[in-house]
């Protein structure tokens, strides 16, 4: 406990700023990525056409079986829990690191 208390202002300062660049860093990693453009959607239909086209003269294709709206709400609620948590862990470091700098009376 001495050790803590000798330390305090180096371990808040270390943990806070820790724990705001790694929530910071998770944050914009895991941010949406910007969609196609529409030249690359009219590219992506043409080969999606061809291959199509290609493979109706061969074997007859399987249709892949939808996703289920389960496994969807479960996926986007999965996301919203981590954004939240890493927006909580963002305050929690910055609290850190704003209490490591308080004068404190003692």
């Amino acid at each position: 406990m001495e050790y803590f208390n000798e330390h305090k202002i180096i371990i808040f300062r270390t943990l806070g700023s820790l724990m705001l660049v790694i929530s910071l860093a998770a944050f914009f990693w895991t941010a949406p990525k910007k969609g196609f453009s529409e030249n690359e959607i009219a590219a992506a239909n043409v080969a999606r056409m061809e291959a199509r086209m290609a493979g109706q003269n061969g074997i007859a294709q399987k249709e892949k079986p939808k996703k289920s709206p389960f496994l969807k709400k479960y996926k986007d609620m999965q996301e919203k829990q981590m954004r939240y948590a890493l927006i909580v862990l963002m305050i929690t470091g910055g609290m850190f690191l704003l209490y490591s700098f308080l004068k404190k009376d003692a």
